[in-house]
């Protein structure tokens, strides 16, 4: 795996860390497919329970494409008459959100600085995120004549409404950390020297916790977002049902009935 993205797996808890802070983690080429294959091996390892998507530096969690890259492929496409360029979105953004919101298994984000444009969409594509203080959000694609990727269009409306959607991509500017919070876009705060410390804890959390209920509710929520009623109740049966015939939630009754802490085997 590429030095600017790095992958650890410890207790549980793959903790995948965008690593290029010189460069604001900005995504060039290399960083995507680094991305990429880090967020499928943490979606498909089952010793996985948890993962952590995280960043180098202080100033960004990751600003989008790297546009200094991007001029040169948009310019060789020119030339070639190709389109490459934009086939990154298929081979690179959708295969991340994809694994991050499919994952079967909770995702934390750790917004450490600004997330902007393909950024903010990774941080969106988690189930939970922790941001810094000093965080900010900016959905940045009209300001460079794009529409919108990496899933935003799809996650952005259902975290903060159509009409607010439609402002903040509009009219892209720097959402602050406690207007993410109102918005629904920040889960919690935390001040920014404490922020990985923080997060690795609540990632930790998770990777103790039972894993098959953890995916359950994820399936159950994104299928709610999309079904009638009686389609979601029926989803709810068979999603219970999974979930009542796990290793962990046997433990879960028993640790309850003896007044003990439950130990989970995340199956």
């Amino acid at each position: 795996m590429a030095d600017t993205v790095l992958y650890e797996v410890s207790d549980g808890l793959a903790t995948i860390t965008l690593n290029r802070p010189e460069a604001m983690n900005a995504l060039n080429v290399e960083t995507k497919v680094a991305l990429r294959d880090a967020v499928r091996s943490a979606a498909d390892d089952d010793a996985v329970r948890a993962v952590l998507l995280t960043a180098a530096g202080e100033r960004a969690f990751c600003v989008g494409q790297d546009l200094k890259e991007h001029i040169g492929l948009l310019a060789a496409d020119r030339e070639s008459g190709s389109g490459q360029t934009m086939s990154t979105v298929r081979e690179h953004y959708n295969p991340i959100v994809r694994a991050l919101a499919g994952a079967a298994k909770p995702v934390v984000a750790a917004v450490n600085g600004v997330a902007a444009g393909a950024g903010f969409g990774f941080a969106l594509a988690a189930d939970y995120r922790l941001v810094a203080d000093t965080a900010a959000f900016n959905t940045s694609f009209a300001g460079v004549a794009l529409t919108a990727d990496s899933g935003i269009s799809w996650t952005l409306p259902r975290v903060v409404g159509p009409g607010r959607a439609a402002d903040l991509l509009l009219f892209p500017r720097n959402i602050g950390a406690q207007e993410a919070y109102e918005l629904g876009i920040a889960n919690r705060i935390v001040p920014a020297a404490e922020l990985r410390a923080e997060a690795e804890k609540a990632a930790r959390a998770l990777a103790a916790g039972p894993t098959v209920a953890y995916a359950a509710l994820k399936e159950a929520v994104a299928y709610g977002l999309t079904h009638s009623l009686e389609e979601t109740l029926e989803k709810e049966e068979e999603l219970q049902s999974r979930a009542g015939s796990s290793e962990d939630h046997a433990i879960a009754v028993r640790a309850f009935v003896d007044k003990e802490k439950p130990r989970y085997l995340g199956r």
